[in-house]
C-alpha cells in the first residue's frame, strides 16, 4: 500500500491513485473472471457518488456554520472553491475511465507493476475503512 501511496504524481491524491490501482488489477483479471467487470462497473459508480455526497455535505456545513456566525468569510469561499475543484478533479477521472474500453484503461496505468491479489484485498479494505460508515462503526457500537 505504502508503495502505490509513494507513487502519487503532483495533482493526483492517494485516493485517486489507489482507484486506479484497483481497477487495473480489476481490468487484467477480467479474462479470468467475468465478475470482474461488473465488480469494476460498481466501483466506479459508487466512487461517483461518493464524491457527489461528500461535496454536498461540505458545503452543506459550510453553509450551516455560515449562518449560524451571521457573516460570510472570504476563506469559507475558498475552501468551498477547493472543495469543488477536488469534486470535480475526481469525477472528471472516474468519466475518463467509464469510457474508456477495458483494452484502452492499459493506458492509464499507474506504473508496469502489477498489483497482486493481497495487494488489491489492501486497497479494498483501506478505500472501505475510509467510507462514512466504516468511521462511524464505533459510534453505532457504543449506541
Amino acid at each position: 500500500l505504502s508503495f502505490y501511496l509513494g507513487q502519487v504524481s503532483g495533482g493526483e491524491d492517494e485516493i485517486q491513485q489507489l482507484q486506479k490501482a484497483l481497477l487495473d488489477y480489476l481490468d487484467e483479471n477480467t479474462e479470468t473472471d467475468a465478475s470482474l467487470v461488473f465488480s469494476r462497473k460498481f466501483y466506479i459508480a459508487q466512487w461517483f457518488r461518493d464524491t457527489t455526497m461528500e461535496t454536498e455535505k461540505a458545503i452543506k456545513s459550510q453553509k450551516d456554520e455560515d449562518s449560524s456566525e451571521g457573516t460570510h468569510h472570504a476563506k469559507d469561499v475558498e475552501t468551498t472553491g477547493q472543495i469543488m475543484h477536488r469534486a470535480e478533479s475526481r469525477k472528471k477521472f472516474l468519466r475518463s475511465i467509464i469510457k474508456t474500453t477495458p483494452s484502452q484503461f492499459s493506458t492509464l496505468k499507474m506504473n508496469s507493476d502489477t498489483v497482486d491479489y493481497e495487494d488489491a484485498c489492501l486497497i479494498v479494505r483501506y478505500l472501505a475503512s475510509m467510507r462514512p460508515f466504516a468511521q462511524s462503526f464505533d459510534i453505532y457500537l457504543t449506541q
